[in-house]
């Protein structure tokens, strides 16, 4: 969590860069006003999106109208994220090493973004399934190339409504963190350069397929996606259209995007 927060401090100057958690030395210094006109800014109708599942739109509407005292309007207006780049170490007396690298990605909804996510599956997006296992992936069979003690490494993607990210996120013994991680650069670089298969981008379509379908099978998770989806862009994809768009990416997109 922490090394997430660093690294959003570090990408960004601006928005994504404030933490999703309270820094220690505010603890205790935030007052009941600010609390108060943080609400009154934030909590508003374009700000949230009510979702339900078997249950008709008037009936909704009609419990929202009764119960929520939501303040009408588009709330204060949010600065764009503007992604700039740095560098943050955080020095302790940790055996392991954690580290993210990454470079600006793709924003939700953009052209480059369902390339982004396949390119993460080639690389290697963790494994699908509880202890499963991720030495299959792209990056741990180079990073195993390059040292023969323990290391975990998985392609790292996020999107947000302006800006993302993309790069490794590598956990090594301290005297190895070089190594494994310009054995995990080094796998992006094959791939920016043409070193990968069709056959490799389907079997990346397939797991990302796979992962997104099975977040959204049940009520909980389809929920939590036409909630989020319709907050960024007003608007949802069924799972079908998701798939289809998937399907859609070409080998010669992932090269671009990596």
């Amino acid at each position: 969590l922490g090394v997430l927060e660093n690294l959003h401090a570090a990408a960004y100057k601006n928005a994504l860069a404030n933490p999703l958690y309270c820094p220690d030395y505010t603890i205790g210094k935030i007052t009941s006003e600010q609390l108060h006109h943080f609400v009154q800014n934030n909590f508003t109708s374009a700000r949230m999106a009510l979702v339900g599942i078997g249950v008709k739109h008037s009936d909704l509407k009609q419990v929202a109208e009764q119960f929520l005292n939501i303040r009408s309007g588009a709330g204060i207006s949010s600065a764009k994220a503007v992604y700039r780049g740095g560098e943050i170490r955080e020095q302790n007396g940790d055996s392991l090493v954690h580290a993210a690298i990454v470079t600006e990605g793709a924003a939700v909804g953009s052209a480059e973004a369902n390339a982004f996510s396949v390119l993460q599956h080639v690389l290697g997006a963790g494994p699908l399934i509880k202890r499963g296992s991720n030495v299959t992936s792209k990056l741990s069979q180079g990073i195993a190339k390059a040292t023969t003690q323990p290391f975990d490494a998985s392609a790292l993607n996020v999107n947000y409504s302006d800006s993302g990210l993309f790069g490794i996120y590598t956990i090594s013994q301290a005297p190895n963190a070089g190594e494994v991680i310009k054995a995990a650069l080094n796998q992006i670089k094959a791939v920016a350069q043409g070193s990968i298969t069709d056959d490799d981008v389907t079997k990346a379509k397939n797991k990302l397929k796979a992962t997104y379908l099975m977040s959204v099978e049940t009520a909980a998770g389809l929920l939590n996606e036409i909630g989020s989806e319709s907050l960024v862009s007003g608007t949802h994809t069924s799972p079908s259209v998701v798939a289809q768009k998937i399907d859609s990416v070409a080998t010669a997109d992932v090269v671009n995007v990596s």
